[in-house]
């Protein structure tokens, strides 16, 4: 499975929810994904939400998104 969790995952604090939200831009659908109450547990939340995801998407034979990678400055 850790070779298939090469998906950006966006962190974003939500001053409206007051808890740091979880999303994946490259899979289809709702925003957030997921959430915690501190970033590490964002963090956490976030594995375990992409780890579903993909799980679902093979569950039903639906092909991944292609993962988006950014260029690191050299």
């Amino acid at each position: 499975m850790k070779n298939k969790l090469k998906y950006p995952m966006v962190i974003q604090w939500s001053e409206e929810d007051n808890c740091f939200l979880v999303g994946f831009p490259d899979f289809p659908g709702q925003k957030w994904r997921s959430h915690g109450d501190s970033y590490e547990e964002a963090v956490a939340n976030g594995i375990e939400a992409l780890e579903s995801l993909i799980i679902s998407y093979e569950a039903v034979s639906e092909p991944l998104p292609k993962p988006t990678f950014f260029k690191v400055a050299e």
